[in-house]
């Protein structure tokens, strides 16, 4: 028989969604804040020349600049006040997050609960303009360096771009907050998202001429429309994939009352780290091509050389990017979750592993199924990742439809899903409870 809870999930349809005034304002809120950074997206820093601003990004466009660029939503390409994106704020965050399990007053924080994580938060803040004006500087010093980009190059022009990069960062990273505070989803998340997103249907007009001219043959097109399923239903897959650890509680006596022992499960998602391990390995990439590109002399010779070696297609880039999504992935696992901290709380409410003694011995056998089941969330990153490299750089497909991007897509559009479902349940158990006539409330 059907819990209470299944029989209230099988009747959510588009009529209590009609009814839930609440979920809709912010959905309707989420919509508004997105539509704000959509547009955003189109207004350019001033004194630049967009004709060979153009020219320069066209040439640099197939390498990771061009994926930054879909990151961003287009708005490194047409050089917007957004075209840092929300790249800072997350770079601090995941350094925050480093830190936090390297510095013992920054793990004093994180135990300390809500007023901790505000202190943290704010830190993550500061980190954020910190990273962006440094990131906005040398985008303006590049800017200069190209053929007639900046109009009037000089302090004045460095000024401006700083400010006004920066400002839009921190605009974006408010407009976030708000998003999750106010509307539905992680904000975060859905500027990420939403800039991804934007960037897709021209991708797909793109390849689809390429096929209308003969630059592609239409199995090969086919192919691709066939992997972009397949990845996407093995992406939700491995998602929703958990190693569950059976957690059973003693028999406790409340009065003259015996109560029995009730069990529950400990779920170690197969992918623990999200999708951070391939941003994170993205961004350190992303840095000897960003010293390099938009500048006349290309910088140093060494650098001009790394900056080949880690280009699409690239063996030295494969192996790199495999390397350093491997180890973000376990890394992030070990800063998020803490097999000791977790048997500490199972020891303290009096829960405990079959076969395992409460304590060390329950961190140690945590820790080692954690690794197991990372090992197998890292082959799935590398794979995910790297399979759309393997077809650009084989097949000349100019579709970048896999990857970080479409992990990101999948991620966010499930959670989105989720958050959307738990408003509805929560707005059918309110209706309920103010049709039941229970007993005493007329008291």
């Amino acid at each position: 028989m059907a819990s209470a809870a299944e029989q209230l999930a099988a009747n959510l349809n588009f009529g209590a969604f009609a009814k839930a005034e609440a979920l809709k304002k912010r959905i309707w809120f989420t919509l508004g804040a997105l539509l704000i950074y959509r547009l955003g997206t189109y207004i350019p820093l001033p004194g630049i020349n967009p004709e060979a601003l153009a020219q320069a990004f066209d040439a640099n466009s197939s390498g990771l600049i061009g994926m930054f660029n879909m990151f961003s939503g287009g708005a490194v390409g047409r050089m917007a006040i957004f075209a840092l994106g929300i790249m800072p704020y997350i770079s601090a965050s995941i350094i925050i997050q480093l830190l936090t399990s390297i510095v013992p007053t920054l793990e004093q924080l994180k135990k300390e609960g809500e007023q901790g994580r505000k202190i943290i938060n704010q830190y993550t803040r500061y980190g954020t303009v910190l990273l962006a004006v440094l990131q906005s500087y040398g985008i303006a010093v590049g800017l200069e360096g190209g053929t007639n980009i900046v109009a009037d190059p000089g302090l004045f022009f460095r000024f401006t771009t700083v400010v006004t990069l920066t400002g839009g960062t921190i605009f974006l990273m408010w407009l976030g907050e708000q998003i999750t505070s106010r509307g539905i989803g992680n904000g975060i998340s859905l500027i990420i998202f939403s800039g991804i997103v934007a960037e897709l249907p021209s991708a797909l007009v793109g390849t689809l001429e390429l096929g209308r001219e003969g630059a592609l043959s239409t199995p090969l097109i086919l192919f691709v429309a066939i992997m972009v399923i397949v990845v996407i239903a093995f992406i939700v897959f491995v998602e929703r994939a958990q190693r569950r650890l059976l957690i059973q509680y003693p028999k406790r006596q409340v009065g003259n009352r015996m109560f029995q022992g009730d069990s529950s499960h400990l779920p170690l998602k197969l992918n623990t780290a999200g999708v951070i391990p391939p941003i994170f390995a993205s961004s350190l990439l992303l840095l000897p091509v960003t010293l390099a590109n938009f500048s006349g002399t290309g910088g140093p010779s060494w650098l001009s050389t790394v900056t080949t070696m880690i280009g699409h297609g690239q063996p030295l880039y494969m192996v790199a990017y495999a390397g350093l999504i491997a180890f973000f992935a376990f890394f992030y696992t070990a800063v998020v979750f803490n097999p000791t901290d977790t048997a500490d709380n199972l020891k303290k409410h009096g829960g405990f592993i079959p076969g395992m003694r409460p304590g060390a011995k329950t961190a140690e056998y945590i820790d080692f199924v954690l690794t197991r089941v990372t090992v197998i969330g890292a082959i799935y990153l590398v794979v995910v990742c790297l399979l759309p490299e393997f077809l650009i750089s084989y097949t000349a497909v100019p579709f970048y439809f896999g990857g970080t991007s479409l992990l990101i897509v999948v991620s966010v559009t499930m959670d989105t899903v989720a958050q959307v479902q738990g408003h509805l349940l929560a707005h059918q158990y309110e209706g309920l409870v103010k049709k039941a006539k229970l007993r005493g409330r007329t008291r």
